[in-house]
């Protein structure tokens, strides 16, 4: 069994476990699939490859310092952090109830190399260059401050580090653009504006010596070096 395919059950095993958000992420409930059908217009194979695109930038073995932020409930990292064991991990978040979950999942998988964090991603606990690699996952579409968000997680990042991940864009799929706007922006999920992917291109290579962009359906999912 590879890597991705050993995380991969792992999370859907996670999944099992967890609300209707993680559900949607992990496709493991029967309403999980449905929204993420319906809401994002993915199948069991596209869904997979955005989460494994958004992943892939962590090395095999990684052993530095990680930083995951926001880190929600952790349904898709606690596996991937049980694969790299000799990692440095820390992960942030604003919910103490998002984070509370994330925690059960460590202690599920036994990971001792995880540590946990209650803070604003617009002003990082951290000294400056703190970290080999800065993951956030879904995060920058909800954050309110964005422009405080892409300064401090730059910011914590060592040079050379990768910064990577992926949230919501704007104009890649028109179904989900509409229940981000009549759904999710109203109810506090997602907070405007939203990047497109020209937007994000241009942001991106503005602040990193080395950009990779791509999307799945209205997920945007790069990579970047410092």
């Amino acid at each position: 069994m590879t890597r991705h395919e050993e995380i991969r059950r792992s999370y859907k095993e996670l999944g099992g476990m967890a609300n209707i958000y993680d559900g949607i992420i992990t496709r493991s409930t029967l309403l999980g699939k449905l929204m993420d059908s319906l809401i994002w217009g993915l199948d069991g194979e596209l869904s997979a490859k955005w989460i494994e695109d958004a992943l892939a930038p962590v090395p095999s073995g990684f052993s530095g310092r990680l930083l995951e932020v926001p880190v929600g409930t952790g349904v898709l990292t606690m596996p991937l952090y049980a694969s790299l064991p000799k990692a440095d991990v820390t992960c942030l978040d604003y919910s103490a109830d998002m984070m509370a979950n994330a925690k059960k999942r460590a202690s599920a998988l036994g990971l001792s190399n995880v540590a946990f964090v209650q803070g604003d991603v617009g002003a990082l606990p951290f000294e400056d260059e703190s970290f080999d690699l800065v993951l956030s996952l879904n995060g920058f579409h909800a954050f309110p401050d964005k422009d405080a968000a892409y300064r401090e997680t730059y910011r914590v990042l060592k040079k050379g580090g990768v910064f990577c991940g992926c949230f919501y864009i704007a104009g890649r799929f028109a179904r989900t653009d509409f229940f981000v706007r009549h759904m999710y922006v109203p109810k506090g999920f997602f907070t405007p504006p939203f990047e497109t992917i020209g937007s994000l291109g241009s942001r991106l290579h503005e602040l990193y010596s080395e950009v990779e962009l791509h999307s799945v359906r209205a997920e945007g999912i790069f990579r970047c070096v410092k």
